[in-house]
């Protein structure tokens, strides 16, 4: 199997593993427990709280451990104060996570303002400015796009919100551990982030929250995570996080580089042997490892179909859900014609692939889209 869908999901490191089976299998207190048991749970907890705080320059008390990007998107957005009367503004590029709960908090009676992007997937520095009124409490972009990749001005968007008073939110779950943060030098006030898009486990990731004694809980219970998200803490997955940071962060020079030369020397290929087709998002200012293509007169769907066949796994990037399903709202935003979108393409990179496996995954690709065209 060659595995180029690392965007949706990425395997769980060496590190990460041997972290989690001695929490699995002996060390399974409750780390809320009074006595020595729950304690060394609990140590492991606040051991992760500092590292994770210490990747991003934050102070681990803003740091709240929660399952993962759902999760905090949901809380980053739910959470504002007076929400009712409050004013957000997003993006038409956001994950799910934010789109469908900024219609939840439209239907509370907020008023949402959707940015548009270029055909590069950047939202407007001015646009956005223009679009801040005074009861504005939110600013909500991603950091980094889940489809076409593009890295969003994140540092220009933080000092705008600060100038005016405004919580900045940013999902990083497809930038953390890919590409340096630093949430104080971006002005970035919360960040959403999930463990298992950088070699980590499923269902955990965390919060940052700057002001955190102002936010409020979206989950209650027993007041654990210092009050802020109640529910017994998964401490495997937090040390399998954790540990799958390290090696991220530690890593990233040489991952961005094999990464970014992969990714390259695949968008070469497929644009010079391939005809009728168009690269999505921003050329340079993109995830080392995200390809994302859209071929004219091809069915997505089909054609991940046919390349799983062939032991390939890519995918349509939520640009086709099934055949004859609409674009997504990423393809939708940056214009691109209805006779390439349909054919809608997402292949993202690890540090683990090869330059074989791309120049097969290119082979078989231009074998089945002739095919399909054949047709």
């Amino acid at each position: 199997m060659i595995y180029l869908d690392n965007a949706a999901t990425t395997a769980v490191c060496k590190e990460a593993k041997e972290a989690m089976v001695p929490l699995l299998e002996d060390e399974y207190g409750n780390p809320s427990a009074n006595y020595p048991f729950g304690d060394r749970a609990g140590s492991i907890v606040e051991r992760a709280r500092i590292r994770m705080a210490g990747m991003i320059n934050a102070n681990p008390e803003n740091i709240i451990f929660t399952s993962g990007g759902t999760e905090s998107d949901n809380s980053a957005v739910l959470k504002i104060k007076d929400i009712e009367n409050s004013h957000i503004i997003t993006t038409k590029i956001e994950h799910h996570a934010i789109l469908n709960t900024c219609e939840y908090a439209r239907k509370k009676g907020a008023e949402v303002t959707y940015l548009n992007v270029n055909p590069d997937g950047e939202i407007n520095i001015d646009e956005l400015e223009k679009s801040i009124k005074e009861n504005t409490r939110l600013i909500s972009v991603m950091f980094a796009n889940n489809e076409i990749g593009t890295i969003e001005p994140i540092a220009k968007i933080g000092r705008l919100a600060r100038a005016y008073g405004i919580t900045f939110h940013t999902d990083a779950v497809q930038a953390f551990g890919h590409v340096p943060i630093n949430v104080a030098r971006m002005n970035i006030d919360m960040m959403s982030v999930s463990a298992h898009k950088f070699n980590g486990p499923k269902g955990v990731g965390f919060l940052y929250v700057r002001n955190i004694d102002d936010f409020e809980p979206l989950i209650w219970g027993g007041g654990q995570e210092n009050g802020k998200r109640s529910g017994t803490e998964n401490v495997a997955g937090i040390a399998g996080m954790e540990q799958a940071a390290i090696q991220s962060i530690k890593n990233m020079s040489y991952r961005m580089q094999k990464e970014q030369y992969l990714r390259n020397y695949l968008i070469n290929r497929v644009m010079n042997e391939i005809d009728d087709v168009k690269l999505n998002g921003h050329k340079f200012k993109r995830l080392p490892g995200n390809a994302n293509f859209s071929f004219k007169n091809i069915n997505a769907a089909k054609l991940v179909e046919d390349m799983g066949n062939e032991g390939i796994c890519i995918s349509a990037g939520s640009a086709c859900a099934a055949a004859g399903g609409k674009p997504s709202q990423v393809i939708m935003a940056i214009n691109v014609q209805k006779e390439y979108a349909y054919g809608t393409v997402r292949i993202t990179i690890s540090h683990e692939n090869t330059r074989d496996e791309i120049d097969r995954t290119v082979e078989i690709m231009k074998k089945l889209i002739k095919l399909q065209r054949e047709q």
